[in-house]
C-alpha cells in the first residue's frame, strides 16, 4: 500500500485526466476495438489471435478473482481513497487487474507479430501506462498489476505458436474456438454454482456477480466466433485490403455500429436488470455482426475507394 500512497500524494486534475484515459487501453471496448481493426483492416488471423489471448485471459483472470477473493485497496485499508471517477468501473475482486491483463495480452500480441519497431515500442509504452494507470487510481495494487503483467505476456507467448501453425489450417483454428467455447460453458456454470449464503456482505456479493456477468459476456461472444468465423470463410470472404482512408471508414462505421446494438439490445433486454442468458446472447449477436455481419459490406467500401481513387 505505500506504493499506493505514494501515487496519491502526486494525484492533480491534469494526471487524473490523462490515467483516466489511458486506462480504457485495458477496457473491453478498447480490446473490441483492436481485435476488430486487425480482423477488418489488417490480418483476420492475427485478429482472432489476438482475440483468442483475451478470451482466455479473461477467463484466467476472474478464476484467479474468484479463487483468492482479494478485495480492493480501499476496502482493505479504509483511509486509501482512489480517484472516485475510475470507482464505478472496479468492479468484481481485485487480484489480478483485469485491464492490465486484458492490455497485456492484446499489445504484447501485437509486439509479437509485428517487425515495426516502432510498434513494439508503443505497444510496450501502452502496457506499462496501463499498469501504472490502475496502480494511480488506487485501483489496484502493485501485486495485482505484476501478476496480470506476467499472465499477459505468458499466454501471449504461449498461444501465438498455436496460432502461427494454423495460419493456413483455418479448421483447426476452429477446433481451438471450439475448445475455447467448452471452457467459456464450464466457467459460466461454475460461476452461477458459486455459492452465495445469505452471510455474503453486499461488496462479496457484487464481486459474485461481476464474474457471472463475464461468463455470460464470453459463452456469448466465443459462441458468436463459431458461427461467424466458418459463415464468413465460406459465404463472406471479405476482402480487408483497402485505401487508408477507406480503412478508417470502415473501422469507424463499423465500430460505431457494434457499439450502438450493444447498446440498443442491453435497453431491449432489460438494461441493468438483464437476465444473464438475454447478455449471452446480446454478446452472441454482436459478435456474429462484427463477425460476418459487417465485413459483408466490404465490397461496397472497395467500390467507395475505387471511385475516390479514380476521381483524384
Amino acid at each position: 500500500m505505500e506504493f499506493l500512497y505514494f501515487l496519491e500524494s502526486i494525484r492533480n486534475p491534469v494526471l487524473d485526466f490523462f490515467m483516466g484515459a489511458i486506462t480504457y487501453l485495458g477496457d473491453e471496448v478498447a480490446f473490441l476495438a483492436i481485435c476488430l481493426a486487425f480482423i477488418w483492416c489488417v490480418d483476420k488471423h492475427r485478429g482472432y489471435f489476438l482475440l483468442s489471448v483475451s478470451f482466455v485471459g479473461v477467463i484466467l483472470n476472474q478464476i484467479l478473482k474468484l479463487t483468492f477473493k482479494i478485495d480492493r485497496p480501499w476496502i482493505k485499508d479504509p483511509s486509501f481513497k482512489p480517484v472516485e471517477s475510475a470507482v464505478p468501473a472496479a468492479t468484481g475482486y481485485s487480484f489480478p487487474s483485469g485491464h492490465t491483463q486484458n492490455a497485456t495480452g492484446v499489445f504484447t500480441g501485437i509486439g509479437i507479430t509485428t517487425k515495426r519497431i516502432w510498434l513494439r515500442i508503443l505497444s510496450v509504452a501502452a502496457i506499462v501506462l496501463v499498469a501504472l494507470s490502475r496502480m494511480y487510481l488506487g485501483v489496484h495494487t502493485p501485486l495485482d498489476v505484476g501478476v496480470s503483467l506476467a499472465l499477459g505476456v505468458a499466454l501471449s507467448f504461449a498461444l501465438y505458436p498455436v496460432f502461427k501453425y494454423t495460419s493456413d489450417k483455418p479448421w483447426v483454428t476452429y477446433f481451438i474456438f471450439c475448445g475455447f467455447f467448452v471452457v467459456a460453458a464450464a466457467f459460466f456454470i461454475f460461476t452461477m454454482l458459486t455459492p452465495t449464503p445469505a452471510t455474503l456482505t453486499e461488496a462479496e456479493l457484487a464481486n459474485i456477480h461481476s464474474a457471472q456477468h463475464t461468463g455470460a459476456n464470453l459463452l456469448g461472444a466465443v459462441a458468436g466466433v463459431l458461427v461467424a468465423f466458418p459463415v464468413e470463410r465460406r459465404f463472406v470472404k471479405s476482402e480487408i485490403k483497402a485505401p487508408l482512408l477507406i480503412q478508417i471508414l470502415k473501422l469507424a462505421v463499423g465500430m460505431g455500429l457494434v457499439v450502438a446494438i450493444k447498446s440498443l439490445l442491453k435497453v431491449l433486454f432489460g438494461g441493468d436488470d438483464e437476465l444473464l442468458i438475454l447478455r449471452a446472447v446480446r454478446y452472441f449477436i454482436v459478435v456474429v455482426f462484427a463477425g460476418c455481419g459487417f465485413p459483408a459490406t466490404f465490397k461496397w467500401f472497395n467500390k467507395l475507394g475505387e471511385k475516390l481513387q479514380k476521381n483524384k
